[in-house]
């Protein structure tokens, strides 16, 4: 069967789309280091970050409803850095650009080597740093020989 080698893109609807570009390009640009490009569907501006790995792209809502991360739909949004220290820096370089994230700091309750900091979007999007965790490398390098 196929598989699955990653995400390709996600497309994240805004009611403001200059508001949550700002937003953006201070977290995905300057603090993670992606870039960014602008384009039209159907007459409506999007605007893409992307990595090496994914596109993250902002779409203007068709309706006034907020964004309620405990209905159904998206709750949250993680996006993983290499090491517990880049979990760190991007936790003081968001803050130090204003946005309001959590200082980076350990869940246990999520697992012992959690590293996290949290984050909202001008929607009410919940966004989410952690570390690459020691059970995903293994997950990932021994995928074949583990047990589902």
């Amino acid at each position: 069967m196929p598989e699955v080698t990653g995400i390709d893109h996600i497309y994240i609807t805004v009611s403001d789309l200059a508001r949550s570009k700002a937003f953006y390009d201070t977290v995905m640009c300057e603090v993670l280091g992606f870039r960014s490009n602008s384009f039209e569907i159907g007459g409506d501006r999007h605007v893409q970050y992307y990595n090496r790995h994914f596109g993250y792209v902002l779409r203007p809502a068709r309706s006034a409803a907020a964004h309620d991360p405990y209905a159904p739909g998206l709750h949250h949004f993680c996006l993983r850095v290499e090491s517990v220290d880049d979990v760190v820096a991007a936790s003081k370089a968001l803050r130090a650009a204003g946005i309001d994230a959590s200082e980076a700091h350990l869940h246990p309750g999520y697992a012992p080597d959690y590293w996290a900091t949290f984050f909202t979007d001008p929607d009410g999007v919940r966004l989410e740093i952690t570390n690459y965790r020691a059970e995903r490398r293994e997950r990932h390098d021994r995928w074949s020989e583990l047990k589902g």
